[in-house]
């Protein structure tokens, strides 16, 4: 009887093995051939897609002002409020790309949809240039009023920019992502693919600026500007052409929720309970304390900051618990791990709003710059060539590339050095000094506008059509605020990236990158603000308009001393919460799950 019975233990524990192992080859026969990284297999693909949509898309969007202003005819002022404002919302519709790709779709459906989308927009707008009837008449030299164009000639070029605002939404917080997604991060290999993609993706998008805003932007300017919007156009084609080529070969992430949910669950029940007395000791005894067994997040240690929050996580009696931990109704009870995701998001924010102030400078110098160009003496020496008054904005780019490198390389190690630490600086210092530089960009373009403008009264060398005389001062002299805007960028810009990536829990890393662009997002919108409330408001004062279509009976300068006055309030202001910003901690990194106040 015994034996039986032991047999049939014995019986009974194979068989359970037998279906563990049945059930593990299972689970890897129907997982793991879905999930096979291929890394550097499938990168001629995405790197390929990458340089010809980069191409594509900055190719037309770096001289549009140019175009607006010559083909379309607007005027300066409206001609940069729609570039500000097309800009603005191009970079603050990443976060819902970002939110509807992480809950929805997935990143290569919103990839594939958005590529396509990218490349109608620019056909649509090279369509403006190649039909007659798509444009305003061209208007002579002489001519002192121009024809504008017509509402349906509007409305055609705004459906193409319409087109690019929802193809920039999906792809810019999703293709580097989903460039990462190829290499598998849990490996030696993948985590120098990953370091290696990095690289390549920021050297694919200075190439990409560097020769759509010389070879293309030239073409557009000097040859054609059908021709010119066209090579974009095609560019982003060959880009759709490659992405699917390796569609069958691609990691394909689904999509797992986006942590905004979760944001606004704390958000709502933070309001419904704002009745709720905190406790005054021992907060966590009182708080749900609960993260998900498959949460890619590390655990946050509690924080003493924005306690009112914590409301949200305050169990009751009405709160009930399912049996694996987790609340029943997450629209009535969140997390203490979701409350403290929620305080890293609004840590941040006042230095995101500082980076909004910041990037005011750089927008001059992709704007504003380009009318003092075309206003300048542009000729290379003694000949009758002309660099193109947008293609001056490469020399921030080069101020970058070279820039970068030495920092890394040189200054970093002999910061190291001095302060101990693994970066030289801390990565708020790296944008604070971003900031003080650019506060001297803005001052050196308010120099050099002075002396354009002098020269351009007293001795000139020529006349803009409709738009005035051109200054004997050579546009070499714009270089130093972009050699200074371009080191700027290399502190701040770089400095924000790494800041976010490091500050946000590993699920809201796509918000990180969404937040970086809602920023310049922000200082696209708030510049064409400023613009439009000095260009009236000065239009009619005793000292004349500061911003009129002609520079020379303008004061630009003026406006970028007050840009400078902005951003040295910015800089203080900035001093201020970094000094009160608390980095974020986790549970490994931390001596304790209670912080101190």
């Amino acid at each position: 009887m015994g034996d039986r019975e032991t047999e049939e233990g014995t019986t009974m524990k194979t068989t359970e093995k037998e279906n563990n192992m049945e059930n593990s080859e299972k689970h890897e026969t129907n997982d793991d051939p879905k999930i096979i990284h291929r890394g550097w297999k499938v990168m001629p693909f995405i790197i390929g897609n990458e340089t010809f949509e980069k191409l594509g898309a900055i190719g037309t969007l770096a001289n549009l002002l140019v175009y607006l202003t010559t083909v379309f005819n607007l005027k300066n002022i409206t001609a940069a409020n729609i570039i500000n404002i097309f800009s603005g919302s191009t970079n603050f519709a990443t976060l819902l790309g970002a939110f509807f790709s992480d809950t929805y779709f997935g990143r290569y459906n919103t990839l594939a949809f958005c590529t396509i989308t990218s490349f109608l927009g620019l056909l649509g707008i090279q369509l403006t240039a190649v039909f007659k009837n798509l444009h305003p008449p061209h208007c002579a030299k002489e001519s002192i009023k121009c024809k504008e164009p017509t509402t349906g000639q509007m409305a055609f070029l705004i459906s193409g920019f319409g087109l690019l605002l929802i193809g920039a939404a999906g792809v810019r917080p999703c293709n580097l992502a989903f460039g990462v997604d190829q290499f598998n991060p849990k490996t030696d290999s993948g985590k120098k693919g990953i370091n290696s993609f990095f690289n390549w993706y920021f050297f694919t998008f200075t190439f990409a600026q560097m020769v759509s805003l010389t070879l293309i932007v030239y073409i557009q300017s000097n040859v054609s500007w059908a021709i010119g919007l066209g090579i974009p156009a095609a560019l982003m084609l060959i880009a759709c052409v490659l992405f699917f080529m390796g569609g069958k070969l691609y990691v394909k992430v689904k999509p797992s929720g986006s942590p905004i949910t979760s944001i606004f669950q704390v958000l709502v029940v933070a309001i419904k309970r704002r009745r709720l007395s905190l406790p005054s000791q021992h907060p966590m005894l009182s708080l749900f304390d609960y993260v998900p067994p498959m949460s890619i997040n590390s655990k946050l240690p509690y924080t003493y900051q924005f306690r009112v929050l914590d409301k949200a996580a305050m169990i009751t009696s009405q709160d009930k618990i399912n049996p694996d931990g987790s609340a029943a109704d997450p629209w009535s009870l969140c997390s203490i791990q979701q409350v403290e995701e929620l305080k890293c998001l609004v840590r941040v924010l006042p230095i995101w709003f500082s980076a909004i102030l910041y990037h005011l400078v750089i927008v001059q110098q992709h704007t504003l710059l380009v009318f003092q160009a075309l206003q300048s003496n542009r000729r290379m020496g003694n000949t009758d060539f002309k660099i193109p008054g947008a293609s001056y904005t490469v020399f921030l780019m080069l101020s970058m590339t070279l820039w970068l490198p030495i920092y890394d390389r040189i200054v970093v190690p002999c910061l190291r050095r001095f302060t101990e630490k693994e970066a030289g600086i801390t990565v708020l210092q790296r944008i604070g000094v971003g900031i003080f530089l650019g506060i001297l960009s803005i001052l050196v373009s308010a120099f050099v506008e002075t002396q354009r403008r002098h020269l351009a009264l007293t001795k000139p060398i020529g006349m803009q059509p409709r738009k005035g005389a051109i200054s004997s001062m050579s546009g070499f002299w714009l270089v130093p605020q972009l050699i200074l805007a371009g080191f700027a960028e290399t502190f701040t810009a770089v400095g924000q990236i790494e800041f976010y990536y490091k500050q946000f829990p590993e699920n809201m890393k796509s918000i990180g990158g969404s937040l970086f662009y809602c920023g310049m997002a922000g200082s696209s919108y708030l510049s064409a603000f400023l613009v439009s409330v000095v260009h009236r408001t000065t239009s009619k004062s005793a000292t004349g308009n500061w911003l009129p279509e002609d520079l020379n009976k303008g004061r630009l300068e003026y406006f970028y001393y007050m840009i400078a006055g902005i951003e040295v309030l910015n800089f203080v202001y900035f001093l201020m919460f970094s000094k009160w910003y608390k980095y974020r901690e986790t549970i490994s990194s931390s001596s304790s799950s209670i912080g101190s106040p």
